[in-house]
């Protein structure tokens, strides 16, 4: 029996290549050295952020 993880390293680099654009996406719209710093821990977590803009939209 032959594991099949082709999928799952597909699923890494889409995220891995969100994470580098959303970074580039927070950092443009930073000011100060916190907000970078910020735009940093947003960037790892940039899937968090995009549902709860989607759910804010909703409202």
């Amino acid at each position: 029996m032959g594991s099949s993880n082709g999928a799952n390293a597909s699923g890494g680099a889409i995220y891995g290549l969100g994470i580098f654009g959303a970074w580039v996406w927070f950092w443009q719209q930073a000011d100060g050295f916190w907000e970078h710093a910020y735009a940093v821990f947003q960037g790892v977590f940039w899937p968090a952020y995009m549902v709860y803009e989607a759910f804010a939209a909703l409202r």
